[in-house]
């Protein structure tokens, strides 16, 4: 199986209509972002696939906040990182090949965009709460449920690039035993056995001024 996409190409930048924050034209000052979702498309679904699942994840997200977004502060490369899940889409029938750009997101929704249920080119869909809910909890004028796709905003003082990883999977099920509200790692974890086939494609984010003006090559694979 292959995933695709015409808004950016494997292992490059993520341009920032796609991201949730953005620097502006000055490269020094961060702001909200367009938010779109970027275009994907897949082939070479395998024989047998009752439905597919399309995740987001970031892979470089700091596991220690306290100096995240911090002035006079940096967080090093090396510090612990883990999952920051942007996206959860699932039930997506076989047949349907992509997904358009701002098909699904378009914009920064102060408490969230509503779900789980929603439609593509008029097929019932279902996505999952990312983890921006958690991260505005205590956040009166952004506290909700963050359904769907919202791009990338890492800390603007990392010294690491972070790199987000568009995942598409190939189930032998037509549809996840999920609750009303889920998470991605309940996808996950309801995916475990159904797994057919996947494929991913991997974008690069920064907001770190210092790294957004440099070039740089982005590695392949992310355990």
């Amino acid at each position: 199986m292959k995933l695709s996409s015409d808004s950016f190409r494997d292992g490059g930048a993520i341009p920032a209509q796609y991201a949730f924050a953005a620097l502006d034209a000055s490269g020094r000052q961060v702001g909200l972002a367009a938010n779109r979702n970027p275009q994907l498309a897949w082939r070479d679904v395998p024989a047998g696939t009752e439905s597919l699942v399309l995740l987001c994840i970031d892979g470089d997200a700091p596991q220690h906040e306290a100096d995240v977004n911090r002035a006079g502060r940096m967080l090093p490369a090396s510090l612990p990182r883990g999952d920051f899940f942007h996206w959860s889409l699932v039930d997506i029938p076989p047949g349907l090949q992509a997904i358009a750009e701002g098909a699904l997101a378009d914009g920064v929704i102060a408490r969230g965009k509503p779900g789980p249920d929603v439609l593509l080119d008029g097929m019932p869909l279902r996505q999952g709460v990312n983890d921006y809910s958690a991260w505005f909890s205590a956040d009166p004028a952004m506290a909700g449920d963050y359904y769907g796709y919202d791009g990338p905003c890492p800390p603007f003082n990392d010294e690491r690039v972070h790199h987000y990883i568009f995942r598409i999977y190939a189930l032998d099920i037509p549809r996840l035993a999920l609750g009303a509200r889920f998470c991605c790692a309940e996808v996950l974890d309801a995916m475990y056995g159904h797994i057919i086939d996947e494929a991913q494609l991997i974008g690069t984010y920064t907001l770190n001024p210092a790294l957004a003006a440099k070039p740089r090559r982005s590695r392949k694979k992310i355990a």
